[in-house]
């Protein structure tokens, strides 16, 4: 079985830096709804001084065993109808919202730099 590292085939750094941590957290914004963890973005950044390191430990974890917690796997959808449809028996009339764990949010948004840096650098894209 090939470990992450054996595939790394672009050469990805796999370590996260407390200082991305930090830059991703900023970037969240405040007024969204609480995902499965119940942490508010609000209440992440005023933490992320203390919690930053902590966090880009577990993530680089994560990308370095292949493991994800069972706990980064859950979200919260809702349905939500849009206004002025003449029709609400057809799906097109709703549209879904799907909640996040707040670490899997920022997981997310390091994944896709480091695909846009892929991209970029390879030319994978015409």
């Amino acid at each position: 079985m090939e470990t992450i590292r054996e595939q790394n085939v672009l050469n990805i750094s796999l370590t996260i830096l407390t200082e991305e941590i930090s830059k991703f957290i900023r970037s969240l914004l405040n007024k969204k709804a609480l995902g499965p963890d119940g942490i508010l973005n609000k209440v992440l950044k005023v933490a992320a001084l203390v919690i930053a390191k902590d966090l880009a430990e577990v993530a680089s974890h994560c990308f370095t065993s292949g493991i994800i917690l069972k706990s980064f796997k859950k979200s919260i959808t809702i349905v939500l109808y849009k206004e002025g449809k003449k029709d609400y028996s057809l799906l097109g009339s709703y549209r879904l919202i799907t909640l996040k764990n707040m670490l899997v949010k920022v997981l997310e948004k390091h994944i896709a730099n480091i695909i846009s840096k892929a991209v970029e650098e390879y030319r994978l894209l015409p």
